[in-house]
């Protein structure tokens, strides 16, 4: 037995001796009717050496013993102490019963028989050892009476010893016979304890599962017991918590998912039903914690639906697990917030390089369409604005250009600055040189605070003419367009400058 189970089995064996005692005082004041009933007798004739005085004694004997366990009973109800002093009452009753020559039959085992009910081996011991002694005192102090009622004994000696010997016999018979008794109903208690502590600390730790799922039932917008052993479904968020069976030879989802399906945007429909198909869940979640999958919800917007393991097989297939859903359409809004941040330019709020190599590497992936167009942009004279009217009128410089590409390509496509004062386009179209005329259009139109003048190089590729070449062969081929350009603006303005190729 482990420290819990044994606290148990002696709290047992202390509530137990309160409810002995009380039996046991009850049957003390019982006894009191033990003289009124052989006055009786005498005055029928059944007992003839009896007097009146033996009856009156007995029963105030009885009183007076009850009187004592009864206070004894009062402050110590549970003390080993107060049920053996009822125990030893018992038998002294007895033997001055058999020294007034009142004999009953059985009489003198009553003591040990009840001394059973206590579910000790000390106090039975204990009680079988008084009773021995007090059985074998009596039986000599009476042998002398007992003697001269018979004729068939040569004195009274060997009468004690025939009498001694007879109680000797039933004593062992009824050590033995109630020493298995004692021992089995001690054991009996003891592994009903052991038992009993195991289920309460299983029920203590489903109580503490149970709270945490009613809490978690507070946090999740639905949250499902889902029981494979008992096959059954069970809605911690219903007031009823009603259970319901599931039927896996016919059913592949539980009933909210059933009524999840409803609300789940048409096109990622197919994937929560696979999500979601409770036939294949225990493999899917075998030696798992948690699986998940994201949703859109068409009137709240995007969902989590988790399946966690609760418990378990010692092979980790899944016994038990709580299927729950979460709105995390702020959680989505945030994260989306924060890519869009980290693939956009700070200062122009177009997308940076990052999110250009990124696309690239995903067009390398996926391939060119025929319409697959790039511009290189680069702002001129960005430098001299700098060196003469300060950074501020060299950024406005940026910031007018990043306006004028937004305003020619518009949703045509997607505009990245890659660098200081160099910007990237990729878009579709048949007509990229429409596009380029519009953007330097866009330019020669704009005005700023520090400069009124903004003119851009811009250079151009397409696959449609060049359907042999990578996206990185294009890059190139825009990049060498657009210092075509920027060479023309510099010779028209005669300003000698050698260029390079930066990427």
């Amino acid at each position: 037995m482990d420290e819990e189970s044994k606290k148990g089995y002696r709290e047992f064996i202390i509530t137990n001796r309160a409810r002995v005692n009380k039996y046991l005082n009850v049957m003390l004041w019982f006894f009191i009717i033990t003289g009124p009933a052989v006055s009786i007798g005498v005055k029928t004739g059944h007992f003839h050496d009896i007097t009146y005085m033996t009856c009156v004694n007995t029963s105030v004997m009885v009183l007076g013993l009850a009187i004592i366990h009864f206070v004894l009973y009062k402050k110590c109800p549970s003390s080993m102490v107060t049920g053996l002093f009822a125990l030893t009452a018992l038998e002294s009753i007895i033997v001055y019963m058999s020294y007034s020559h009142i004999n009953i039959a059985l009489t003198w085992f009553l003591a040990p028989v009840m001394s059973l009910l206590f579910c000790e081996k000390f106090v039975f011991f204990y009680t079988v050892i008084t009773n021995y002694i007090l059985m074998g005192m009596t039986a000599w102090v009476t042998a002398p009476y007992g003697f001269s009622l018979r004729s068939d004994f040569k004195n009274y000696k060997l009468f004690f010893i025939d009498v001694i010997g007879g109680y000797t016999i039933e004593t062992i018979i009824l050590v033995i016979a109630s020493y298995i008794v004692v021992d089995l109903t001690s054991k009996y208690f003891k592994e009903v304890f052991r038992q009993y502590t195991i289920i309460m600390k299983s029920e203590e730790l489903m109580q503490e599962k149970m709270d945490i799922l009613n809490s978690m039932a507070e946090i999740y917008e639905n949250v499902n017991l889902v029981d494979f052993v008992n096959n059954t479904e069970l809605s911690l968020r219903n007031e009823n918590q009603k259970k319901y069976d599931i039927d896996m030879d016919a059913q592949t989802h539980t009933r909210m998912n059933q009524e999840l399906m409803d609300k789940v945007m048409p096109d990622q429909l197919e994937d929560f039903k696979n999500f979601t198909n409770i036939t294949t869940v225990r493999a899917r979640l075998a030696n798992k914690k948690i699986i998940s999958a994201d949703f859109i919800d068409v009137v709240n917007g995007w969902f989590r639906a988790q399946y966690i393991t609760v418990d378990s097989t010692k092979d980790g297939i899944p016994n038990v697990v709580i299927y729950t859903t979460r709105n995390v359409d702020e959680e989505k809004r945030r994260e989306e917030h924060l890519i869009r941040i980290s693939l956009t330019d700070e200062m122009t709020r177009l997308y940076n390089r990052r999110c250009y190599e990124e696309d690239l590497i995903s067009f390398k992936e996926t391939g060119l369409s025929e319409n697959f167009a790039m511009f290189s942009v680069d702002v001129n004279g960005l430098k001299k604005v700098n060196d003469t009217q300060g950074h501020a009128a060299g950024d406005e410089l940026i910031k007018g250009a990043a306006n004028c590409l937004t305003f020619a390509v518009g949703n045509k496509g997607k505009i990245y600055r890659i660098g200081g004062d160099e910007f990237v386009i990729i878009m579709f179209t048949e007509e990229p040189e429409v596009i380029r005329s519009e953007i330097k259009e866009k330019a020669s139109q704009w005005r700023g605070v520090y400069t009124d003048e903004l003119t851009l190089s811009v250079g151009y590729a397409s696959n449609k003419d060049n359907k042999e070449l990578t996206v990185d062969e294009i890059e190139h081929m825009a990049d060498k367009d657009m210092y075509n350009e920027k060479e023309k603006y510099y010779q028209e303005r005669g300003i000698d400058k050698t260029f390079k190729m930066k990427r």
